[in-house]
């Protein structure tokens, strides 16, 4: 017997001597344990129809193997367009002629009174559109002169013209529309979609992260975080520019052979610590470096667009080697086609405050919506022509809207016009994967200020996702601290009306 094995076998007899009954139901590979293990990696089970543990059980070496949802999905993948900064409805889909009739008279002391805005003092001026509106399609959906060729594929999409929050501060809104909580700590949706149904591609992560705009949301890399998960399932953020993911190439003097012999020795061992101590977060670190090898292969490729022809570079206006929005949208739907489950694709730069020009609604604000204009709408197209918009879920949207009035502070008005943070009613919008097309769900007052019909919350939101992807929102948990946690956590209702 060498030395280490000799350890091994001294560490293990002194587990053995403290065991309790929750380290026996953690370790043990049959009965309760495998039951409950199985249960771990699946998710939550489901009264109707109980996710497939026997399957689970004999998998547990890969927590990112393919499960089975809730009931039959519509979606098997997400692409999530999260516009960091919040922009402004008023200038893009919720028209309000009312508006531009009051524009930069006073505002309304009504409109104030007992509400908590972000910079808004004294009394500021009513701000009209700053932005033509005119009905597109067949269903007539009213989009601004600043989105032309989205325009074009309003049909497809249903729009949520009455989404709410309680968070008027970028960090906190971004982390309760990306994580079902206003605090640090909670998994992402991504890191729930991954944890529910695993990946369909073992050699790509499951969940992948792409930014533009030249920061990272306010919240930070918490956005896309796995939170109380095994850290298998947090987000993999991807780069257009150098290796896609840092330190992916092989260290200068190392092998690719060298380093598979490495990664095999170092799980070698893991696979030790877990028979001994049962952690889980232990097969997360083992998927992992797995992973890290596949990718060196795998993500290269995928995350090339070089290879693309002509006419889709044309049709997204990509241009190779440069971080983009329009990149990323094409790179979106290289990954969904080649099985990630998840993609998030965060573009900052969308605050709109007048403080100087490029914050401005009249013009920083036209600007960024020539960047995303054209490559969302080829998206939706090359996704629909490939025949995968039916299988893919696409949502867009903000962590909260903007006001009607103008933006002051210290009572005085902004150099450039500007809107204020507005919790109390803003725009989404979702296509694919048995979403109503064509289709309206929700409505605002005469100004845009407050939601009177089809009001829908962020949980509502996460629970419809999660509904489309066959998961009952209330039943995919994860036991912590005492108690099952979920994305929707205590609320959230499916929005039925926008389901086809």
């Amino acid at each position: 017997m060498t030395r280490y094995e000799k350890l091994i076998k001294e560490a293990e007899e002194e587990r053995l001597r403290y065991i309790t009954r929750r380290h026996f139901l953690l370790d043990c590979v049959t009965g309760l344990g495998a039951a409950a293990f199985g249960s771990f990696l699946a998710g939550c089970s489901n009264s109707s129809a109980a996710p497939n543990v026997a399957a689970n059980a004999a998998n547990i070496t890969d927590p990112m193997a393919p499960r089975v949802p809730h009931f039959p999905a519509r979606a098997k993948s997400v692409i999530y367009l999260h516009m960091a900064g919040a922009p402004s409805q008023l200038e893009l889909f919720d028209y309000k002629p009312a508006l531009q009739k009051l524009h930069n008279q006073a505002c309304p002391p009504s409109l104030l009174e007992g509400k908590t805005f972000a910079f808004i003092s004294g009394v500021p001026k009513m701000l009209g559109p700053q932005a033509v509106f005119k009905q597109h399609g067949q269903s007539g959906a009213w989009v601004s002169d600043h989105l032309p060729h989205f325009a074009t594929m309003a049909d497809e999409v249903s729009f949520l013209k009455a989404v709410q929050t309680d968070q008027f501060n970028h960090g906190p809104a971004q982390l309760l529309m990306q994580t079902g909580s206003a605090r640090l700590g909670r998994p992402s949706i991504g890191s729930w979609v991954t944890y529910g149904l695993g990946t369909e591609n073992s050699n790509l992560p499951g969940f992948v992260v792409l930014t533009s705009g030249g920061k990272t949301p306010d919240a930070g890399k918490s956005v896309w975080g796995s939170g109380f998960l095994p850290s298998v399932y947090q987000g993999v953020q991807c780069r257009t520019q150098g290796d896609p993911v840092l330190f992916l190439s092989d260290p200068a003097g190392v092998s690719r052979d060298l380093r598979k012999a490495s990664i095999e020795a170092i799980n070698d061992i893991n696979k030790q610590s877990y028979d001994s101590f049962g952690d889980p977060e232990t097969l997360a670190r083992i998927s992992q470096y797995e992973l890290a090898y596949k990718m060196q292969i795998s993500v290269p490729e995928v995350m090339d667009i070089t290879k693309e022809p002509a006419y889709i570079h044309e049709l997204y206006g990509t241009q190779p080697g440069k971080e983009s929005f329009a990149n990323n949208c094409l790179l979106a739907r290289k990954l969904v086609e080649k099985g990630v489950r998840f993609v998030q694709l965060y573009d900052w730069g969308w605050d709109s405050h007048g403080t100087d020009e490029n914050l401005s609604i009249d013009y920083g604000f036209r600007n960024k919506c020539r960047e995303i204009d054209r490559p969302i709408a080829a998206l939706l197209q090359d996704l629909k022509q490939r025949g995968l918009l039916d299988e893919t879920l696409v949502i867009w949207g903000g962590e909260f809207g903007r006001t009607p009035m103008q933006e002051n502070r210290d009572g005085k008005d902004m150099p450039f016009l500007g809107r204020d943070h507005h919790v109390e009613a803003f725009t989404m919008w979702m296509a694919g994967a048995g979403i109503r097309k064509g289709f309206s769900y929700g409505e605002t007052d005469e100004i845009g200020y407050s939601a009177i019909k089809g009001k829908v919350a962020i949980n509502d939101i996460h629970a419809t996702i999660l509904q489309q992807l066959g998961f009952d929102h209330e039943k995919l948990t994860y036991q912590f601290q005492g108690r099952p946690f979920r994305l929707t956590d205590t609320s959230g209702k499916v929005i039925t009306p926008i389901l086809s």
